[in-house]
């Protein structure tokens, strides 16, 4: 029993995707881009939220070892593409802010890189069978988890970024509020002070 937990614990370790997740800030005028090394055939996903900035949005663009553009966004603001690797080599992903003259953009992403895919082998018994299932099912299980984290970090950026426009919005409607009760007060008084300067003419005359 305990040969057969130590056996589990060992392929989840060796079945966990390898995930980045990080926060830049892409200046205006220019762009940051970075890179995975992946053989051919291996999975990958590019989760990406803009979190501070401007309008929120941002360029991305994918490409492969061959330089050749995989997937690339105008102005946007969010967004997950998944592909596979076409090559064994570097594929690179670009977060581009040369749109904007004045604001730098804060970018959350993150990287998924599957299991790198295994060789076809011949006929196996029962008990590698058996084994062979039991870790797809881990790196399956893996695969389900490291999407619930990534939508949890997705679902926390996102009350972020709401709270801040909430938070935004409610201060500007109260400065909005004091300034109109203040132009309120000021027409009040001054109507006051003209019809008391108009009937004090008028008794005079």
């Amino acid at each position: 029993m305990k040969y057969s937990i130590n056996f589990v614990l060992l392929l989840f370790i060796q079945c966990v995707i390898f995930v980045n997740g990080y926060f830049i800030t892409v200046d205006p005028h220019s762009e940051e881009c970075f890179f995975d090394k992946a053989e051919a055939g291996t999975k990958l996903g590019l989760m990406f939220e803009t979190v501070e900035g401007g309008f929120l949005d941002i360029e991305v663009r994918i490409s492969g070892p061959d330089r050749k553009v995989i997937y690339q966004g105008e102005k946007e603001s969010s967004g997950k593409y998944t592909f596979s690797a076409y090559e064994t080599g570097a594929y690179h992903y670009c977060f581009s802010n040369k749109m904007s003259t004045l604001t730098p953009k804060v970018v959350m992403f993150s990287m998924e890189i599957g299991e790198a895919p295994k060789g076809t082998v011949g006929a196996v018994n029962e008990g590698e069978a058996g084994h062979i299932k039991l870790e797809d099912m881990i790196r399956e299980l893996s695969g389900t988890l490291t999407s619930i984290k990534h939508e949890q970090d997705y679902m926390h950026v996102r009350d972020r970024i709401h709270r801040s426009i909430n938070e935004s919005t409610n201060s500007r409607v109260v400065l909005w509020s004091f300034f109109e009760a203040i132009v309120l007060i000021v027409m009040t008084v001054g109507q006051v002070y003209y019809l008391k300067r108009f009937f004090e003419v008028k008794r005079v005359v």
